[in-house]
């Protein structure tokens, strides 16, 4: 096991290598980046333009009415570090990466670090809530379908659940907003932050209260689609393990049909759901809460990364990327320990020889 362990560890590190190597090669190739952007803006002999990038490009950069010459523009390359070649640059932020420094943003002028803490607790907490609500709702009514499998109760559930997975997270926020958040009905819930303007005022009660309602509206939107697949996932799960020969000999030695289940299927049938739970982590966690964040006004990592995007600030989008592949390739290692921990049948041991 501890082999095992170590050679995961170890891939790690390529496989992060080669992910930022690929990246940092696509954006060389990407047209409009920040060097092309301000000098697109000098040369419009935009005051704004200016006053954005003359607190750092000060003794005479900004001078677009004249136009931009050669040393000028050397100037803006060295701001921005793209006076040095590429493989320079590469072997710069890969250093600095190992210490966790992800460098400085173009458009904030801010730690890119700093930004992503800053960013971290609202994704944080959309995503699990989110994967918590989906776990702790599917898996009991997967189980419940299973047992009841082909009776009203498993028509009518899987009914709603599909309609739920049909319809699109951001339309059903879209919705939750007219129906609970005063766009034309009823005013139940607020619509921006995660807590209220006055929220050190409030008690430690009062704060949880406070934070949790925030949550309501946007959590809710994410968690109703994410109820299909995992509910299916475990009622089929538990159905193929149900029909087993072991089920009918257990039974044939008067168990009861709880402890079968309890004691026998359950343990089988969590495998296959044990393996998603870093993949339905990150999903809550990334996929859809740039929408989300956009739809209830929350200042999250998803629109971090998309501002990022759209303003060329390589040190963002090269920075979120490498957290979220770090945190990937971390839950790929804990789902596989976990399949020891659910079936010690398994034997990492016989993978390495």
């Amino acid at each position: 096991m501890l082999s095992y362990l170590i050679k995961r560890l170890a891939l790690m590190i390529p496989t992060l290598f080669g992910i930022l190597a690929i990246s940092f090669l696509v954006i060389q190739f990407v047209p409009g980046g920040p060097v092309e952007q301000l000098v697109a803006q000098l040369k419009s002999g935009g005051a704004a333009a200016g006053a954005e990038s003359g607190g750092t490009l000060s003794g005479g950069l900004y001078r677009a009415d004249r136009g931009l010459d050669a040393k000028q523009l050397a100037q803006i390359k060295a701001y921005y570090g793209f006076d040095k070649p590429a493989w320079q640059r590469f072997g710069e932020m890969v250093g600095n990466y190992l210490t966790f420094n992800l460098g400085q943003s173009y458009f904030y002028q801010r730690s890119v670090t700093d930004l992503i803490l800053e960013k971290l607790p609202v994704s944080i907490s959309i995503g699990l809530w989110t994967f918590f609500l989906t776990y702790l709702v599917s898996i009991p009514l997967g189980i419940a379908k299973a047992v009841r499998d082909g009776s009203r109760f498993d028509t009518v559930t899987s009914t709603l659940i599909l309609v739920g997975y049909a319809i699109p997270s951001f339309v059903l926020g879209i919705v939750l907003i007219v129906l609970f958040g005063g766009g034309s009905f009823w005013q139940w819930f607020p619509l921006r932050g995660l807590t209220s303007d006055h929220f050190e005022t409030l008690s430690l009660f009062g704060k949880i209260v406070d934070y949790l309602w925030h949550l309501v509206l946007p959590v809710t939107a994410m968690v109703v689609g994410n109820f299909a697949v995992m509910t299916m996932l475990t009622k089929n799960s538990f159905l193929e393990e149900i029909r087993k020969q072991y089920v009918l000999t257990a039974r044939a030695k008067g168990l009861s049909e709880r402890r079968i289940l309890y004691s026998h299927v359950f343990r089988n049938a969590l495998i296959p759901i044990v393996t998603g739970f870093p993949a339905a982590f990150l999903g809550a966690f990334f996929t859809g809460s740039l929408l989300i964040e956009t739809i209830f006004s929350l200042d999250g990592m998803g629109l971090l990364s998309y501002n990022a995007v759209i303003e060329r600030d390589y040190p963002v989008v090269l920075g979120t990327l490498y957290v979220f592949t770090l945190i990937g390739l971390v839950g790929k290692l804990l789902s596989d320990l976990a399949y020891v921990w659910v079936d010690p049948r398994i034997n990492f041991s016989a993978v390495n020889s």
